[in-house]
């Protein structure tokens, strides 16, 4: 999908300027009116007719995905208080950083992300903007993939009675990957507008309602110690765990897994790229209903992730796994609520790649042909070549933390805090904001704390990797 700027015939989405300021401004309407009462297109060549309900199922699509099941697994090594505290943080500051690319989008006339590092910093933004939105986003899709992998040979294997896995190909997680990819992904992913897909991303959302439901229910359903069944499943949690005072929920933790749990979350809020596309489609656009759409999602996820962390936490406590649904799988494999659960997660996950996949299909075609028009050959390839790289990557990766671990670290705090912080620095213009402003200096400051949160995540990130491979390496 590549939009076409144009305005009054100038072309790169760039609106005419007066005295070196752009006349076309946004204040509240980005759509202003004709003389008949009619709106005008100011920034595409057509006009969005996507519904304020369709545009906050695609956003928080876009925000939740696999994320969700390694939050109870971050509160176990943060603490409720600390995740709490984590958790409203990052979302207020998503929704702020939102705030401000609208803003930067707003005032010269453009909301292709591409176009905005373009303006910002020439050809070098616009291209780490489109670098890092492909990146990010191909992170997004391989841990997607990687619940796909891991869940649906259970899933068939429960479906099917069998007690273990027998090597057949419909129980190779490598080979389910692949026809997911081709059935249903691909598919969708060949839509021509993202506004398509908001009853998917509707569907997917219920999906995960589900998940939220019956992670509640367990949480009054399993006991902790854990009392066997008669089953043949293993206990996780011995007899003298509770005389220890392991199935209390702490309130503080701070442990060597603590690395993991900022870049986690900051990964679970991270829907940016999506943001200006689906700003693109959506119906009566202006900056303050498109802000509204940003807020309604951030919330709806904040209070389902908060719900999801809770629940889960305070089901298994110090045994909570980083990925949630193999916690469930080792009380019982067999259990009928979770093998459903299981289905809703694959599903919802499934339906969220093709969401993902638009924006940087978006961010090669605005790198690699700028200038051409929509052509349905382009259009395929791309889509082809992305879901080749990704199936690839899922394959080859052994563990879904290091995807998490390293684009939470690195993309996501350019994603949330540098590029929009930047982005507004240089392109609002002095004459409107001057540099001693105090949003300008709330800008800088966004801006220098993703550059710190950048820093520090990846050093913890590289210490936790160097001391895990000592301890590795000294039990040979």
């Amino acid at each position: 999908m590549e939009l076409q700027k144009i305005s009054n015939g100038h072309h790169h989405g760039f609106v005419p300027l007066e005295n070196g300021i752009p006349r076309a401004e946004e204040e509240e309407e980005m759509l202003p009116y004709k003389s008949d009462g009619t709106k005008k297109p100011q920034f595409t060549d057509f006009e969005g007719k996507t519904s304020f309900g369709m545009s906050v199922f695609n956003l928080s699509n876009a925000i939740m995905g696999s994320g969700i099941l390694g939050l109870s697994y971050a509160m176990s090594n943060t603490g409720i208080v600390l995740f709490i505290i984590l958790l409203t943080c990052i979302a207020c500051l998503s929704s702020y950083s939102v705030h401000l690319l609208l803003k930067s989008a707003g005032v010269v006339g453009i909301r292709a992300y591409e176009q905005l590092g373009f303006r910002a910093f020439g050809h070098p933004g616009k291209i780490a903007a489109g670098v890092i939105i492909t990146f990010h986003n191909i992170g997004a899709m391989s841990s997607y993939l990687f619940i796909v992998k891991y869940e649906l040979p259970l899933v068939i294997q429960a479906f099917l009675g069998l007690s273990s896995n027998t090597g057949d190909w419909f129980l190779n997680g490598n080979y389910l990957i692949i026809i997911v990819s081709v059935c249903v992904i691909l598919p969708l992913a060949l839509m021509r507008q993202l506004g398509y897909l908001g009853y998917t991303s509707g569907f997917s959302l219920t999906c995960m309602v589900f998940f939220l439901s019956s992670v509640i229910y367990k949480k009054f359903n399993i006991p902790c110690p854990l009392v066997p069944n008669g089953s043949n499943h293993t206990t996780i949690i011995n007899t003298t765990m509770e005389e220890e005072g392991q199935c209390k929920g702490k309130m503080f933790t701070i442990n060597q897994e603590t690395a993991y749990t900022i870049p986690i979350l900051a990964f679970a809020f991270v829907c940016h790229p999506e943001v200006l596309p689906i700003y693109t489609e959506l119906k009566n656009a202006t900056k303050r209903r498109m802000q509204g759409i940003a807020n309604v999602s951030i919330m709806g996820m904040f209070v389902m992730y908060l719900l999801t962390a809770i629940f889960g936490y305070l089901t298994f406590y110090v045994n909570t796994e980083s990925e949630l649904l193999h916690t469930y799988s080792k009380v019982d494999p067999l259990d009928t609520l979770i093998l459903c659960v299981r289905v809703a997660v694959l599903v919802a996950v499934t339906l969220t790649v093709p969401v993902v996949l638009f924006p940087i299909r978006r961010a090669i075609l605005q790198l690699l042909f700028p200038e051409k028009p929509f052509h349905w050959a382009r259009h395929i390839t791309i889509a082809l070549c992305l879901l080749f790289v990704v199936n690839v990557l899922v394959i080859i990766v052994p563990n879904i933390r290091d995807i998490f671990g390293i684009i939470g670290a690195t993309t996501a705090p350019s994603l949330i805090f540098i590029l929009p912080g930047l982005f507004y620095l240089r392109i609002v213009p002095p004459e409107q904001e001057p540099m001693k402003s105090r949003p300008k200096i709330t800008a800088a400051c966004f801006t220098a704390m993703g550059f710190i949160f950048m820093s520090m995540s990846l050093t913890f990130i590289i210490i936790d990797w160097t001391t895990g491979e000592k301890r590795a390496g000294g039990g040979h």
